[in-house]
């Protein structure tokens, strides 16, 4: 994407100045101003929020900001708190970066196909134009044809390292002419990360004006069920990220929960060990299976399975009460199945279930 806009930050990355990519309504908005934007510190009487003054644990409106929780989130991922937003899941700075961004019926967003099928629906529910650009035979992206599919209207790229549904990262070389390359904000979705170690882009932030990077408390935290997202970006988006979010986005109830984990990063990291170490056992169960055409390789704690007659056993399987997703129909992946890696029990029960498949 060529642009010879003289607010360009480096030779490195031809960002666009963030006033110029944001949205107009978004620079001039005074965003809404709560009781604890006004204060800060210790005190003893609160009668500023219009709260319930008896004490039930939840009477009080939670931290805005989570600065505890960004605290301790960056001493682990070695970042500094600003460059933190924490979302209800990874869909919310999804959505935000398109509000923030991306003028309704006039930008376009450029994303990887397949991928991860919130990037289109955010942008559909947005009025923001999809452009898609399929991955290559290896699952792997093309940096000049994503450029290619850019132009003056793009402002957002999203990627998806490593990837859902193929579970492969992505080229790190690849990925790093795309940022250099995009004169908008380039998302790098690293939502299964820690089953990928050492392929994070956290530490380039600092170099790269222009990268978001996703992450969740969802896989590896064995937190789904709490909706807690991570955005990882220059202080200036987190700024607005911050400035459009809701006001109370995490609740209290979530706010404590995440720090318990946090407290105990040892038991997330034996969790990672054992669904890593699963991951191959399954993989080496499903190749022995005569339908199964390939088993894909995986950086993540799922695997992406082609075989014969995916659909039957998908609906066979899930009415011996064995779940798994049928993505037969995603761009490329044409007879496939994804199978979440399970506990030892639940893989066992699995491969049992497809030697004695029936249909």
């Amino acid at each position: 994407m060529n642009d010879n806009n003289n607010n360009a930050v480096s030779k490195k990355s031809p960002l666009r100045d963030l006033g110029v990519l944001l949205r107009k309504n978004i620079a001039n908005l005074k965003p809404y101003s709560s009781a604890r934007d006004e204060f800060s510190g210790s005190a003893s009487v609160f009668l500023d929020a219009n709260e319930n003054p008896y004490d039930t644990g939840y009477n009080r409106y939670p931290d805005p900001y989570q600065q505890d929780v960004k605290k301790r989130i960056a001493e682990i991922k070695g970042v500094q708190p600003n460059q933190i937003f924490l979302g209800n899941g990874s869909d919310e700075p999804i959505d935000l970066l398109y509000r923030a961004f991306c003028n309704p019926g006039i930008d376009n967003s450029v994303i990887m196909d397949p991928s991860y099928g919130m990037y289109t629906v955010s942008a559909d529910i947005n009025d923001i134009e999809i452009r898609k650009v399929l991955l290559n035979d290896d699952y792997q992206i093309e940096a000049s044809k994503l450029l290619a599919a850019a132009d003056d209207k793009s402002k957002l790229l999203f990627l998806c390292s490593p990837n859902n549904p193929t579970a492969n990262s992505l080229d790190r070389g690849e990925i790093i002419k795309v940022i250099e390359g995009f004169d908008g904000i380039v998302v790098v979705d690293e939502a299964y990360i820690d089953f990928a170690p050492g392929t994070t882009l956290l530490a380039d932030l600092d170099k790269y004006p222009n990268l978001v990077v996703l992450q969740t408390f969802s896989k590896a935290w064995g937190l789904a069920g709490i909706r807690l997202g991570m955005a990882f970006a220059s202080p200036e988006i987190i700024r607005i990220l911050s400035k459009i979010k809701y006001p109370y986005n995490i609740n209290q109830l979530t706010q404590q929960r995440v720090m318990q984990s946090l407290l105990n990063v040892e038991e997330k990291e034996v969790w990672v060990k054992t669904i890593i170490a699963e991951r191959e056992k399954l993989a080496e169960e499903l190749k022995k299976l005569s339908f199964v055409q390939k088993v894909y390789p995986s950086n993540a704690n799922f695997l992406l399975v082609k075989m014969e007659g995916a659909r039957e056993k998908f609906e066979y399987m899930m009415n011996k009460g064995v779940i798994v997703r049928d993505r037969s129909k995603v761009a490329l992946c044409e007879g496939c199945l994804r199978i979440t890696v399970g506990s030892p029990e639940e893989n066992r029960e699995l491969i049992e279930r497809l030697k004695n498949v029936q249909y």
